[in-house]
């Protein structure tokens, strides 16, 4: 494998980025799922409100790098479990932000100490040197990475619905 010369799709950067997050992941899927009763998607939005403060459920997207559908249909599960709320914008009755309940600030409390010894052991493989490199080195890549995105390098909008499948089709 070589990340500067790859020669298949398992070189690229990100396939083998997101083979780790699924390794790493998997563990952490199991506690959400097993123990729990939420989805790993539904922790990110539970740890992002426990840290952050209540907000409106596009700035939660923006934060849990999710499409705002994808948070609107999370929402009320969260809400039905009593982990978070819904509280009214005050002087704007058309919005809404959501908040972190008493149980959902106790099952972050359970929880992270659990995600974070996962972490540990995962990185546990690399020296000192090796993780405060590897830590420099996927925040310079994520810089990077932003950066690109911003300039639109890519002018299509994507079309997640249809799998790309008109656009096939045009061709």
């Amino acid at each position: 494998m070589s990340l500067t010369e790859p020669r298949t799709t398992s070189d690229l950067l990100n396939f083998r980025l997101n083979r780790l997050l699924a390794s790493s992941g998997a563990m952490i899927v199991r506690l959400c799922e097993g123990r729990y009763g939420i989805t790993r998607r539904e922790w990110r939005l539970l740890a992002l409100l426990t840290e952050h403060g209540a907000m409106s459920p596009s700035e939660l997207a923006q934060r849990a790098n999710l499409e705002r559908n994808r948070v609107s249909r999370l929402i009320p599960e969260l809400v039905a479990k009593e982990l978070i709320t819904r509280v009214a914008v005050r002087g704007d009755g058309r919005r809404a932000e959501v908040a972190i309940t008493a149980a959902g600030r106790t099952l972050y409390a359970e929880l992270l100490p659990q995600s974070v010894a996962f972490s540990r052991e995962v990185l546990a493989v690399l020296t000192d040197a090796e993780r405060d490199a590897f830590d420099a080195a996927l925040h310079k890549l994520t810089e990077s990475a932003e950066r690109i995105a911003a300039r639109k390098p890519v002018p299509e909008k994507a079309d997640r619905r249809h799998g790309g499948a008109r656009r096939l089709r045009e061709r």
